[in-house]
């Protein structure tokens, strides 16, 4: 069958029936909206606890007896370490100083301590992209058989807790766009299954005529791509459309909402989605049908 015969017999099915497809249309369009909205807040809270362990840091503090060579070594030892990305030493006197201006008009609380109780230290900052709880915890271990080393200091608990949170946001991600996938392709196939029926007295005749399994089956295939891509295209009209309520009409009042941010692949992608689910469910479809 020539391929834009198969468009005419396509086009001529959606007239007729163009309240199943008008249907199996929306559907899809709900379920692959539902699914970007679900990515899309996915991505934009991935986005802001990956920008979290950007300023994580272990903090070394040195006894009060460490010689230089002891801290060069701590510093040398610390730098060898791939995940590190630099190093930086804290003299007591800084690490005063830079108390007494956080503390700002409460300073006054440190003139009785008389000798400054600070120690020495070492703040050792990561490569971002190896900001893992399991990086970190393989480097502390390089410490401890270090001299001069009197407490070292990170935030474990925090660590776990972002990256912990951001693999459940994919699981959840994930887990959605399956059933969702899985739901959407149901509705292809069963919409084509039942446009199939609907034209056997069409399909016999052309069986009669000599037309093969190809020239039967085109038509429905594409009838699927057409459902899906539709569907893709209304989906994306409608998740573009909440975007531009919630950053451009409600981000005046709310500018927390102007930080949204929309992955221009997904422009693409939406309908590109809908399309390769059309087809499946139409192919899986015409694929169980005997005739």
């Amino acid at each position: 069958m020539s391929l834009p015969y198969s468009f005419k017999l396509t086009l001529q099915s959606i007239l007729r029936e163009r309240w199943i497809y008008l249907l199996s249309m929306l559907t899809i369009s709900s379920g692959l909206a539902f699914t970007a909205i679900t990515l899309l807040l996915v991505y934009n809270i991935d986005s802001a606890t990956r920008k979290l362990p950007e300023k994580f840091s272990v903090m070394i503090y040195l006894k009060d007896t460490a010689t230089e060579d002891e801290r060069n070594a701590i510093i040398a030892a610390a730098q060898k370490d791939r995940i590190v990305a630099h190093t930086i030493f804290i003299p007591k006197e800084q690490a005063l100083k830079e108390l007494k201006s956080t503390l700002k008009d409460s300073a006054f609380i440190l003139e009785g301590l008389g000798d400054n109780p600070l120690p020495d230290s070492i703040e050792v900052r990561f490569k971002s992209e190896s900001v893992e709880p399991e990086a970190v915890q393989r480097f502390m271990g390089t410490l401890k058989d270090l001299k001069g080393i009197q407490e070292t200091e990170y935030g474990e608990q925090f660590l776990s807790a972002v990256h912990s949170l951001r693999r459940g946001l994919r699981t959840v991600g994930l887990t959605i766009a399956i059933v969702m996938s899985i739901g959407m392709l149901f509705v292809c196939y069963s919409t084509v299954k039942i446009l199939f029926y609907r034209k056997e007295e069409e399909i016999e005749t052309y069986k009669l005529l000599g037309a093969t399994r190809g020239f039967i089956r085109l038509p429905f295939l594409l009838e699927g791509a057409v459902i899906g891509f539709a569907g893709g295209l209304f989906s994306l009209a409608e998740v573009l459309g909440l975007y531009y309520l919630l950053v451009v009409s409600l981000g005046t009042t709310f500018p927390l909402l102007r930080l949204i941010a929309f992955p221009i692949d997904l422009v693409s992608l939406i309908p590109l989605s809908g399309l390769l689910i059309g087809m499946t469910g139409a192919l899986l479809a015409i694929g169980r049908i005997k005739y």
